[in-house]
């Protein structure tokens, strides 16, 4: 291992401009969340293992190869959240919210995964989503995607995004596709691949979510959910397609998608995109009528989804996150007025604009960084202005400069 300090492979820095677009895309989902009754929750990073090899279930990709675990001090197995739905889920049963229903519910933060990176993809990275517990209403689906669809648009990707959807039916409508699925994959078990293979056994509709070539080539041939829906599935995904229409939210039916779980049912869905390579899915969701229920918690409905801040960020034009707001810059032309710029650049943010100071370095050198920095207006203070107490306003965009009081400059209106 090298000497040289680094980052952790399969991290990341966020520095201010990442950052600016990161806290833009959290902001505008936390505010069109607010719009639609989510209100905020925030979990543990860690939870008792059982919490995620239980929700996510013992066969899957992210218990089996992918999920942080460690044993704490106390001898308890513990896990870094790989996804949010788990904890939200526990958070309910928990905490005693039973009485409480329907309840929604934002969250973002961090998760981890120890997967390949590449683009796109951290072994910690964010998350952002949304949870609806206690209707049974297709039409509660339609209003969490519209949620979804509404904060692509505030963030402005929504043109580049397409809403891709499917129905897995109902419990005896899975059931019956189930059975079909081991029945026909079971005559070709010998050309599954070893994943697929244990899947089988536990479950069979992950290995429509295969990537390996072998298996989708069985894929193709293997028999369709519709064929297995009752009327209850149909009606309900009938249903769920008419509230999107009416709001207007393009899709498409994508009769591929589906969810391995047993406790998903009904709509599943995922905002996919062309512009990030391979990895194409920014946001993903569905029905879980069953989770609540295989916590140990009461049978709760529910649905949601989950968006990767990390992608929404990549996708997010740079001009949507940066505020226009007036920057002013505070110059001292000598020592004294170093001194009184500090007062100064207090003062103009208690009114709420922002300020910047430049201690060091000589008067052309500070009104050039002041420039480079795009500083619309700079206040200059030397010991004249401190003795006379005024100040020296410099529009850079005119040119124009002018002296005021320092009372003046209270109300002074700053224009971009």
């Amino acid at each position: 291992m090298s000497n040289k300090i680094q980052r952790v492979r399969g991290t990341r820095d966020l520095l201010p401009e990442d950052s600016l677009l990161f806290r833009f895309v959290e902001e505008s989902a936390y505010e069109k969340s607010l719009l639609y009754g989510y209100g905020e929750i925030e979990t543990p990073i860690f939870e008792f293992s059982d919490v995620f090899h239980r929700t996510l279930g013992e066969t899957s990709d992210v218990v089996n190869k992918e999920t942080y675990d460690f044993t704490d001090r106390g001898g308890e197995s513990l896990t870094l959240r790989p996804e949010g739905t788990a904890g939200v889920a526990r958070a309910f049963i928990s905490e005693g919210m039973m009485q409480n229903l329907p309840l929604k519910f934002y969250y973002s933060g961090p998760m981890f995964r120890y997967e390949r990176p590449q683009k796109g993809r951290y072994r910690q990275f964010y998350q952002l989503g949304a949870e609806c517990l206690g209707y049974d209403s297709p039409l509660a689906d339609v209003e969490c995607i519209a949620l979804a669809w509404d904060i692509l648009q505030k963030i402005g990707i929504s043109a580049d995004c397409t809403l891709e959807i499917n129905t897995l039916g109902d419990v005896e409508s899975r059931a019956a596709y189930r059975e079909a699925l081991v029945k026909y994959f079971t005559a070709h078990q010998d050309q599954l691949s070893a994943d697929s293979k244990m899947r089988l056994e536990k479950n069979p509709l992950r290995i429509l979510d295969s990537k390996d070539e072998g298996d989708k080539k069985l894929n193709a041939n293997a028999p369709k959910l519709e064929q297995y829906l009752n009327e209850t599935s149909q009606t309900f995904f009938k249903k769920v397609l008419e509230g999107i229409e009416k709001l207007g939210i393009p899709y498409k039916v994508n009769d591929h998608l589906v969810r391995g779980l047993d406790y998903y049912c009904h709509t599943v869905f995922e905002f996919t995109t062309s512009k990030l390579g391979a990895q194409g899915t920014v946001l993903a969701g569905g029905r879980y009528d069953g989770l609540i229920e295989t916590m140990g918690g009461p049978k709760t409905p529910g649905v949601g989804w989950a968006a990767g801040i990390d992608r929404l960020a990549d996708l997010t034009p740079k001009e949507l996150a940066i505020k226009k707001e007036v920057l002013i810059a505070v110059v001292g032309a000598d020592d004294q007025g170093e001194e009184e710029s500090v007062k100064v650049a207090y003062e103009i943010r208690a009114r709420g604009l922002k300020a910047e100071n430049f201690l060091s370095g000589k008067m052309g050198k500070k009104m050039q960084k002041a420039n480079k920095v795009g500083a619309n207006y700079a206040l200059i203070l030397g010991g004249n202005e401190v003795a006379n107490k005024t100040v020296t306003v410099k529009n850079f965009a005119t040119g124009e400069q002018t002296e005021i009081t320092r009372e003046a400059l209270k109300s002074f209106e700053f224009k971009i």
